[in-house]
């Protein structure tokens, strides 16, 4: 089966074919207009989703049901919302939608979701995929453990973030913005235009420094909300822009006794590798 993943949590590819997907409840989610391109070839696959769309629900068929709009980065890099299905859900869509790639998209779509089960109950796969995935691109092993270490941090966050009444779809970037700010006098959206990314993954083009005040912000903005028990966005951004300050001056101390700036327009990887970064 010629199918391979160039992402463990954005991006799939099936026979060259770009499938964007994300993780809900626990699963697999992906993008039914990726789907739809793959099996049609149609040249406006949104179109043509749309429309078929209508027709099931027309005929009563379940399979819209298995739908849920998602989040997912679209090709002018914003998240926008997006039709998306479980495997489960893909599965009833190919078998509705006449195509002769059916069948090896449905092995290769048995194998994305065996994989997953497989980290739900072994955590420790999903990581040591990811850290294969980063050694192939060319980053160094203390770069490595550095960025997987952020990757729990942020997780950590979240996790409370979501706890304590954020908003996933929008209230996690704000947040985000908030300690990047504080920590780094930039914004995320700030950051990448410095660098010179687009769609690229901010933390995949940050050095040993950049990674490090970051997760510090993090870190210290996680234990905030757990010691003063935070409840609510206003309360949650201020203790996001109070655990970037506590960042930001650690970084500010540093650059007063190096003399330089630690955010920089430079990326980690040399250039030629750089071109080959994965997204996480």
């Amino acid at each position: 089966m010629n199918a391979n993943f160039l992402d463990t949590t954005k991006v799939a590819l099936f026979k060259g074919k770009q499938i964007r997907k994300t993780i809900y409840n626990n699963e697999w989610w992906f993008s039914v207009v990726d789907v739809c391109a793959i099996l049609t070839e149609s040249p406006d696959p949104g179109a043509y989703w749309r429309k078929f769309k209508e027709r099931l629900i027309g005929e009563g068929s379940e399979v819209v049901t298995f739908c849920h709009g998602l989040k997912l980065e679209a090709p002018d890099g914003k998240m926008r919302e997006t039709d998306c299905a479980d495997v489960e859900g893909i599965f009833r869509i190919i078998q509705s939608v006449p195509s002769p790639k059916a069948e090896p998209f449905k092995r290769w779509l048995a194998k994305v979701g065996f994989e997953r089960i497989q980290e739900i109950e072994n955590p420790e796969l999903a990581t040591k995929r990811t850290r294969v995935l980063y050694k192939l691109k060319g980053y160094n092993d203390d770069w490595i453990e550095k960025r997987m270490r952020g990757i729990v941090i942020r997780e950590e966050l979240t996790d409370e973030w979501k706890k304590r009444g954020a908003d996933e779809r929008r209230d996690y970037e704000i947040l985000t913005a908030e300690i990047s700010k504080a920590t780094f006098g930039v914004t995320p959206s700030e950051y990448k235009e410095l660098k010179g990314i687009e769609r690229e993954n901010l933390r995949d083009h940050m050095d040993d420094f950049e990674l490090i005040f970051n997760m510090l912000g993090e870190r210290a903005t996680t234990e905030i909300h757990r010691v003063e028990d935070s409840q609510g966005v206003p309360k949650l951004q201020t203790d996001a822009k109070a655990g970037g300050d506590i960042a930001g001056g650690a970084r500010k101390n540093l650059e007063k006794r190096l003399g330089r700036s630690v955010v920089t327009n430079k990326n980690f990887l040399s250039k030629p590798e750089s071109a080959k970064r994965i997204e996480k």
